[in-house]
């Protein structure tokens, strides 16, 4: 990868004749796209009968692009694996949780664990690495395309017996996972590991640490197949190595992305859910620290398929789109797709050319978004995203703890973005920080919705703690142990004994009318939630229970720890008063940990904070459509124009941006 900020699109050259090729990289040049991704559906082009590899074509296209001076993605064409490895070989092909085969078709239909499959897919993932890693322009590689964004957890014959391999490597002997699992529920104790079942269909629900365990395994083995990949690509090309992924997808991103180079994913967020469109920035650029992440896949429109689609973007949304990215520490914001499919289940989806050749719907944003990456990219390339003061724990294995257990259809996706949108609004700037990352210059660390705390992450987080941070556990969290059971020696395990409190009751709280009060707000709570006892000299009592099944009893508690605190938040409080509770604990405690990095936007409007030197740089942008407004805390300059810039209120039109330089406080 160069020293530039990257404006691409999703290609299919194998699509088209050479005429429509060759408009279509004039009319790339004109759009401003510098970057192109190829090659991620090929697989039958590439090798139309087994055996019979040409890869002549990928190597034309890339030496076209590059003498157009735009830089190429290739991609590994293994989510389409070809008819002639499925046709009458239905072992191959991925098996759901209800014993469903999955036909050729589509994608991701083939079990991806499946060692012919394996074999086939290193031998083409070798051949592309040998004859393309070596040319000029092509500047990344892509392993597959959305692993897992389909389809979940493989139940075929291959699974199965790697499942049992994986229990044996885990637990050692059966005893060992009968005691783990607590299987003497039910009559489940199993006698050896090739006995344990594949959480297939069942009468009612499959004990939860078999499927908690089997979603673990499946992610395991991505990630490992995602590694298997890579390591061939390494022997021939030096070019770097991610993945698309996405928070919605069934893989263990952290994992996924410790074997590749930078860290990349596909979003189709509409405005209306732009905070989870910048929950992903701030969750993608702590994945690969110090290294920019890839926006891969957006809509320069709209989404659509067959059966679906969804709201055109407003003029003027796209811009501030990649600026927000671009500000937020992306080096690439990319679409899909170039050109209108013509076939194939996808073809009423948005593109940046129509299948006709005309300019599509959205074309206008596209050009106005690709001079506004001309425009930033000398201050971007100048500058880097500053750390926020202030984590949110992202944890993939929380979603698969909620996936096992979702109570009444709670979403890990949907409580986190909820959560984060909260913090977004107060205008505080934040990371969301994996499971395993470092809490390094952090002062505020928030563990939502984390039913199992492991012991590296409770020594990282107590050792935040005691440094003088304040770590505000909960809702839901710390309630499972790794094997997704109930504590027995107390209602949160370790968690409890170091913040202070006695866990006395944890239920539902809908609908019981439980209501809550702290810092003169009172809320009903929801739920499924733990209330506390503060210990003799432990805890203090933040935000007490004053109706409903449990009066008196706290749901909000601190302990000191160290030079900091443990914060315990056990219930979510709900409604509109349940808002204006939680953003005054957020609130409380960002003050009380001396939360500096904030800004006062006014709804819609963001502010990203990047350093340059000395100076701070904020990228400021409108992204509702309504104009917008921030103070500015000092005296600065433009950082586009150089013009002095006043201290005061900033105001921004309909989706403007400014880059505003601020000296050092």
């Amino acid at each position: 990868m160069t020293n530039k900020l990257y404006y691409g699109a999703s290609w299919y050259p194998e699509l088209w004749n050479s005429s429509v090729l060759e408009e279509d990289i004039r009319l790339m040049k004109e759009t401003g796209i510098n970057v192109v991704r190829i090659g991620e559906f090929c697989w039958s082009v590439l090798e139309p009968e087994e055996g019979q590899i040409d890869i002549a074509p990928f190597a034309e296209y890339i030496r076209l692009l590059h003498a157009a001076g735009i830089d190429t993605v290739m991609c590994t064409p293994t989510p389409t694996p070809p008819i002639w490895l499925t046709h009458g070989h239905p072992e191959r092909l991925f098996m759901d949780e209800g014993g469903t085969v999955m036909g050729h078709g589509a994608r991701q239909h083939i079990c991806t664990n499946n060692p012919y499959f394996r074999g086939r897919a290193a031998i083409i993932t070798e051949h592309l690495a040998r004859e393309l890693g070596p040319l000029p322009g092509l500047t990344a590689w892509q392993l597959d395309n959305e692993f897992k964004a389909h389809v979940a957890e493989c139940m075929c014959g291959t699974c199965k017996d790697l499942w049992h391999q994986w229990l044996e490597q885990r637990y050692g002997s059966i005893a060992q996972l009968n005691e783990a699992w607590g299987t003497a529920v039910w009559s489940q104790t199993y006698q050896r590991f090739d006995q344990v079942p594949q959480p297939g269909p069942a009468p009612f629900l499959h004990n939860s640490s078999l499927r908690t365990m089997y979603r673990l395994f499946s992610m395991e083995k991505i990630a490992e197949f995602a590694g298997e990949q890579a390591e061939i690509i390494r022997r021939y090309s030096k070019a770097p190595i991610t993945h698309n992924s996405s928070v919605a997808f069934h893989l263990d991103n952290e994992q996924l992305y410790r074997n590749l180079d930078f860290a990349a994913y596909d979003t189709y967020a509409s405005q209306a859910n732009m905070h989870a469109y910048l929950l992903n920035c701030d969750l993608w650029r702590n994945f690969k620290p110090g290294t920019p992440f890839w926006l891969l896949e957006t809509s320069p429109s709209f989404a659509g398929s067959l059966e679906s689609y969804a709201t055109p973007h407003p003029g003027g949304y796209l811009k501030a789109e990649a600026v927000a990215a671009y500000a937020l520490g992306a080096g690439a914001f990319s679409y899909w797709l170039w050109r209108q499919q013509r076939s194939g289940s996808e073809q009423p989806h948005s593109a940046i050319l129509s299948a006709w050749g005309e300019p599509a719907v959205g074309y206008a944003d596209v050009l106005e978004a690709g001079q506004a990456r001309r425009d930033i990219e000398n201050v971007i390339l100048a500058s880097q995203p500053l750390q926020a003061e202030v984590a949110i724990t992202y944890s993939d294995r929380a979603k698969v703890f909620l996936t096992t257990e979702p109570h009444r259809k709670l979403n890990y996706r949907g409580l986190l973005g909820d959560f984060y949108k909260r913090i977004l609004q107060l205008g505080i700037h934040r990371d969301l920080v994996p499971e395993g990352g470092s809490l390094d210059g952090y002062k505020l660390l928030f563990t939502p919705f984390v039913h199992y705390l492991s012991p590296e992450y409770m020594q990282g987080a107590l050792a935040f703690a005691a440094a003088g941070g304040i770590w505000i556990a909960g809702p839901l969290t710390g309630g499972r142990t790794g094997e997704h059971t109930i504590h027995t020696d107390a209602g949160l395990g370790e968690l409890e004994r170091v913040a202070g409190v006695k866990t006395k009751y944890t239920y539902p709280m809908e609908g019981t009318g439980t209501v809550g009060e702290a810092f003169g707000i009172s809320a009903e709570l929801s739920l499924w939630s733990a209330v506390f006892e503060p210990l003799a000299g432990g805890a203090s009592s933040v935000g007490v229970i004053t109706e409903g099944l449990t009066p008196g009893l706290s749901f909000l508690t601190e302990q000191p720890y160290g030079q900091g605190a443990i914060v315990m938040l056990g219930s979510l409080p709900s409604g509109d008063d349940g808002d204006s509770l939680l953003r005054a604990v957020i609130e409380h405690y960002a003050r009380a940990a001396g939360v500096r990095l904030r800004s006062d936007p006014s709804p819609g409007t963001i502010v990203c904070p990047r350093r340059r030197g000395s100076s701070e740089i904020w990228a400021v942008v409108n992204m509702d459509g309504r104009g917008g407004s921030v103070t500015l805390p000092r005296t600065g300059a433009d950082a586009l124009t150089g013009s002095p810039v006043a201290a005061g209120p900033l105001m921004l039109s309909a989706y403007e941006y400014r880059m505003i330089e601020l000296p050092a406080d």
